[in-house]
């Protein structure tokens, strides 16, 4: 539940383009994180720590998405904002892009690969039976596109709209520093971890 990239990007667009678009860009984020829990479940990690270039390319990757999606919101900063109505239809992001930007958001940080099978090597017994490790991507999925959606249902009702529509500037660059930040935070992380 902390800010981080996810955070920002669901936010945003929930509250810049419609709930719609809130929604689908929380279930890419579901989608990923099902795919990062399908990834541990079937030992990525282990593949990941044993050839630590690769884990090194994917957070260079990975941060590299982010930047850039930092640059885009930030030039966009100054744009007005496109809404025809308070559902949000306009110019710009589809909701199909919508859904696309949170997965790939989501899939740009391997970090989050790690995460869950360290916690699933926490909690989990030596030889989970067959049920639980089938059963652990559709309940990371529920966990992530559930919490996602609360941000997006939060971020994109008419009060936060408005104080949107009055402060995009300053909220479009506030959100693309972060994003650039976070973006060069993964950068630094992989340069740090290869020398």
């Amino acid at each position: 539940m902390s800010p981080g990239p996810s955070f920002v990007l669901v936010s945003r667009i929930s509250v810049a383009s419609s709930r719609s678009h809130g929604l689908a860009s929380a279930l890419g984020m579901g989608v990923g994180g099902a795919f990062f829990a399908a990834l541990a479940v079937l030992g990525l990690t282990a593949l990941l720590l044993k050839f630590e270039w690769l884990y090194v390319v994917l957070k260079l990757l990975g941060g590299a998405y982010l930047v850039y999606l930092a640059i885009k919101i930030w030039r966009g900063a100054s744009e007005p904002l496109a809404v025809t109505g308070p559902s949000g239809e306009g110019r710009g992001l589809s909701v199909r892009r919508a859904f696309l930007v949170g997965l790939f958001t989501q899939l740009s940080n391997p970090k989050t690969s790690i995460v869950y099978a360290s916690i699933f090597a926490a909690l989990m017994p030596q030889s989970p039976p067959l049920w639980l490790l089938l059963a652990l991507p559709p309940m990371l999925f529920c966990v992530e596109a559930g919490w996602y959606t609360i941000v997006a249902l939060a971020f994109s009702g008419t009060r936060a709209r408005l104080v949107y529509m009055r402060l995009k500037r300053w909220i479009d660059r506030g959100a693309g520093a972060v994003m650039g930040a976070l973006g060069v935070k993964l950068m630094a992380e992989a340069i740090k971890a290869k020398a």
